[in-house]
């Protein structure tokens, strides 16, 4: 029985929602965008990756999502992909900051270069900051909404990654909980969801990893290998109405990564 034939048996979740997912055109995105199309949203993907992004629409149904072509970094991109999203459909339920980047492998600060840093605070956190105002801009008149961002284990350990990945992470936590602060009297939550490593392609070759060492060397967890689906299914929480009383939470999906320090544990982790 496929997925569609197994939600008809029970409700929909975004049933009438509309979300805009910036980076939907791959990977986490990507899932999500599927992931909510088959819950009744009808979803505006956001990406700089148009082939690709468009080749998700049509193998989704142009009747439940589109593409508008958005740099994060450009806030007049920004803006106009939410009055894209709202003149489509009329609203903007979920918005869901899911952009992001990592440079190349330098962990000693001293080879660190100032532009490179610049740059991925400037997609993973100003994206997301200017995600999180425009669409605050129309939901706050709505009184309503769900706004979520893709951080990080790397949001609330170190070690894990290079400074400015892990300082963007971070940043987005803070981000999230400042903006639930203020947004929530308005009827907005504000979430994140913090993945362990997702063995996308791009992650495979940062770490030079390949699946079964995503597995079976750095996770908790066994027997199960994180897939962007996975996280998927954390957004789509966070985005319907299962979670309307969370709000500045980061939800961590990590299969107990971030509980335990590898260098000092009592338990044989060989087995």
């Amino acid at each position: 029985m496929g997925s569609f034939s197994l939600l008809s048996a029970v409700a929909r979740r975004l049933e009438g929602k509309v979300a805009l997912i910036t980076g939907g055109a791959s990977g986490i995105g990507e899932a999500t965008a599927r992931l909510f199309c088959q819950h009744g949203a009808k979803v505006v993907i956001a990406d700089i990756q148009k082939d690709l992004a468009h080749s998700v629409c049509k193998d989704i149904g142009p009747t439940s999502a589109s593409f508008v072509h958005c740099n994060v970094t450009d806030e007049p991109h920004i803006e106009n992909a939410i009055n894209t999203t709202v003149a489509k459909y009329g609203k903007l339920d979920i918005m869901f900051n899911n952009a992001g980047i990592v440079e190349s492998a330098k962990s000693d600060i001293l080879e660190n270069d100032k532009a490179e840093f610049e740059r991925v605070m400037g997609v993973n956190v100003t994206g997301a900051f200017l995600g999180t105002k425009h669409a605050a801009r129309v939901m706050i008149p709505a009184r309503s909404g769900s706004i979520i961002t893709t951080a990080s284990v790397c949001s609330i350990n170190g070690g894990g990654a290079t400074h400015s990945y892990t300082c963007s992470k971070h940043a987005v936590v803070g981000l999230t909980k400042n903006t639930a602060v203020e947004l929530g009297r308005f009827g907005i939550r504000v979430n994140c969801v913090s993945p362990y490593l997702v063995a996308t392609p791009l992650v495979k070759n940062f770490f030079n990893i390949d699946d079964d060492e995503a597995a079976s060397v750095y996770s908790n967890l066994k027997g199960v290998v994180l897939k962007p689906e996975y996280v998927a299914e954390a957004v789509l929480y966070l985005g319907s109405d299962d979670s309307m009383y969370v709000s500045g939470h980061n939800l961590v999906v990590d299969g107990g990564y971030t509980i335990v320090n590898p260098a000092f544990c009592m338990f044989d982790q060989s087995k």
